[in-house]
């Protein structure tokens, strides 16, 4: 364990923080502004980035994306050896280890049960079912090539594994020969989900919860870049909805919460809204990714990740706001595989009034793959405005202008 005295050592409450990477940082800061130490847990490689930051690091041989085990061990440890005042899991693979330990310690969390069901497709599929929650046909298979009738009736369908985030392992087949194609390029991964595709727009719903009442939410408009594997490519937060939709989203968050017995915390529920109604792909009781608490908070004017931090220790709350002052959006860049030969527009684009941050992750002469997945994603800009139609007009002077050029690399001719 790495200490460092020179900060916070006055504060009489303390924060343990499960993860925090790059994303995670805002929790730091928010921490700090309500006077609280900060002790975290950080996978080995990534701890010494963050010891500036914090009062004390706690190393954990636990991997992002994967095994929750390793990082649990980490975070039972250190609330043996000291009690937080309040704990948060940052992303997937914290949430298990973190609910195990408010629920020890009595600590607001979002109950160890609905951790449990977050981390686990076929577990939301089973209760939600239970609840008569509107959501996709399913089957759960050891053998991809065993579900090969179910899917048969059903098509197009959808493939996914249990347990992982954005869009990783996710898979829209479309007909018998595809399906047969990938029981054969899955067939050492198990168990997989099979779901009946579903139709109509896709939304996130984030919502701030305590002691299982909606303190606040949002609804966030999706774009992502359609089959084969729905990677997400911009986020439009306080998205509107006529009113009678926008009531049964309510009652499908709130059910949501009933049905994986949420107490505390924040919520990241996707859904498609269907002819039929919503209908839930996913929930998740963890840090949104893409920057959606970054944009809420641009939105709403008031801190999400501060919030997070307020409920995980007991913190009084102010009153909600009554709606968004300002309009959000996030936009990522998927860029063609190959070798890398230029990118451009990035200084224009953070010039920009309405950019609030923008990067390109990848440099000359770096090779891209065909996209799958969030994480090979090739750039992004954060954006906010005083309108919608400003925002829009940012969002496209910004596909315009960044650009990240590839040409065919040899394995790809």
């Amino acid at each position: 364990m790495s200490e460092h005295g020179g900060r916070g050592e006055h504060a009489d409450r303390e924060l343990l923080l499960v993860g925090v990477g790059t994303m995670g940082r805002p929790y730091v800061a928010a921490a700090r502004r309500l006077g609280l130490r900060v002790r975290a847990i950080e996978a080995q490689g990534w701890a010494g980035a963050i010891e500036d930051l914090v009062d004390a690091v706690e190393p954990s041989q636990g991997a992002y994306g994967s095994l929750d085990e390793l990082w649990a061990e980490t975070v039972d440890a250190a609330v043996r050896a000291h009690r937080p005042d309040g704990v948060v899991a940052f992303t997937e693979s914290h949430v298990l280890g973190a609910a195990m330990a408010q629920d020890r310690l009595g600590l607001p969390g979002p109950s160890l049960q609905a951790a449990v069901i977050s981390r686990n497709k076929a577990l939301q599929r089973g209760r939600f079912r239970a609840h008569a929650i509107g959501q996709p046909e399913y089957v759960l298979t050891n053998d991809l090539s065993d579900a090969a009738e179910w899917a048969g009736a059903r098509l197009p369908v959808v493939v996914k594994p249990l347990s992982s985030g954005g869009s990783d392992g996710v898979e829209l087949v479309a007909d018998a020969a595809a399906f047969a194609g990938a029981a054969l390029r899955r067939a050492a991964e198990r168990p997989l989900l099979v779901e009946s595709a579903l139709e109509g727009p896709e939304y996130s719903w984030e919502a701030l919860v305590r002691d299982g009442e909606v303190w606040f939410s949002n609804l966030t408009a999706k774009t992502t870049t359609g089959p084969p594997h729905f990677v997400e490519i911009a986020h439009r937060v306080a998205a509107p909805l006529p009113a009678p939709d926008a009531e049964r989203v309510a009652e499908l968050g709130r059910s949501v919460l009933s049905a994986i017995g949420m107490r505390t915390g924040i919520v990241h529920l996707e859904f498609r809204m269907t002819s039929a109604g919503p209908a839930v792909m996913e929930v998740a009781v963890r840090t949104p990714g893409d920057y959606i608490m970054e944009l809420c908070s641009l939105a709403y004017g008031f801190d999400w990740h501060e919030t997070v931090v307020r409920l995980a220790t007991g913190a009084e709350l102010p009153a909600p706001p009554q709606g968004p002052v300002r309009y959000a959006a996030s936009l990522f860049v998927v860029s063609d595989p190959g070798l890398v030969i230029a990118t451009d527009g990035l200084d224009a684009v953070r010039s920009h009034p309405s950019v609030v941050d923008a990067a390109v992750k990848v440099a000359v002469g770096d090779t891209v793959g065909r996209t799958s997945s969030s994480l090979q994603r090739t750039g992004y800009a954060v954006l906010a405005a005083e309108s919608p139609q400003e925002l829009e007009d940012a969002i496209e002077f910004t596909r315009q202008t960044l650009s990240i050029k590839t040409v065919a690399a040899a394995t790809e001719e």
